[in-house]
């Protein structure tokens, strides 16, 4: 029997929670005017994570030149988005290790997904026509497709289907084949999850507008443009969730949001996907 959006919804009410010192980072993360100081205030009180940090900043990848046991110093050199990343791959584990079945992906998948992602929309978020904190658009960038954490053992089976009806052009791209089949997507499913975990805006509205930017709030959308563009970027590297990949369509309006070129794009390929093995490596240390 094909689950239906109750049925979906029912699992995001029983999803654990994130920790508080999580939630408080990511809205840390979120507000346009926050600094250093305001990240190391979250993480000094969470023994678990100023380990963690102190361990990854004085990891090989990171090579300090002496050893640094500062929580400052460490946050300062390891930077927020590094630190941003090594929460969430702490704390949501149905993200990092989601095995994405349900669209013919791999275990880790959506993960490296998320974060090439985030890079990627950090960068794209620097060409914005309206000023952008490009940390918030990584930290964006980073849950975006949570949803499909969610959506993907319910789509088990369903692949043949879903292609079938984008094939014959019965809906215009996945998102929409998973909420014909479903009743939901998995932007509305990552929207439901990000209001489960209380997160603050605008994390609910670019997990759930990120394939319609259009219809985001008109304080939101430049962002969510940008996650937009960021999506599209890592999956022109190679680095997507599986049969879904290329599937959704970009909205052509992102040109009055982001003064991007060709060259642009290039670049920002390239420097993503190098961004991309290097904290890759640091978080695996």
């Amino acid at each position: 029997m094909v689950a239906t959006k109750n049925d979906i919804l029912k699992v995001i009410e029983d999803v654990k929670l994130l920790s508080p010192s999580a939630v408080e980072l990511l809205a840390v993360a979120s507000r346009a005017n926050h600094d250093l100081k305001d990240i190391v205030r979250v993480i000094k009180y969470d023994a678990a994570l100023t380990a963690k940090t102190l361990k990854l900043v004085n990891s090989v990848a990171f090579s300090p030149q002496s050893k640094i046991s500062d929580l400052e110093r460490a946050i300062s050199y390891a930077g927020e988005n590094v630190l941003v990343s090594l929460v969430m791959s702490e704390t949501a584990e149905m993200i990092s290790h989601c095995d994405l079945a349900g669209y013919d992906g791999h275990k880790g998948g959506l993960w490296d997904h998320n974060l090439l992602t985030a890079l990627a929309s950090k960068r794209v978020a620097e060409l914005s026509k309206e000023p952008l904190n490009s940390n918030i658009a990584f930290t964006c960038g980073l849950l975006h497709d949570i949803g499909k954490a969610i959506v993907s053992d319910f789509l088990k089976g369903s692949l043949a289907t879903i292609l079938d009806s984008l094939d014959k052009g019965e809906v215009d791209d996945y998102a929409s084949a998973e909420e014909k089949l479903l009743g939901i997507d998995h932007t509305q499913a990552g929207y439901a999850l990000a209001i489960h975990w209380n997160l603050p805006e605008p994390l609910p509205s670019v997990i759930r507008y990120h394939h319609e930017p259009a219809r985001a709030a008109e304080e939101h959308r430049s962002l969510v443009y940008a996650v937009h563009l960021g999506d599209i970027v890592a999956m022109m590297t190679g680095r997507d969730t599986g049969a879904d990949a290329m599937r959704y369509l970009l909205d052509s309006r992102y040109r009055d949001f982001i003064d991007i070129t060709d060259d642009d794009l290039a670049q920002i390929i390239l420097e993503t996907d190098s961004g991309f093995m290097k904290l890759k490596e640091s978080m695996n240390e």
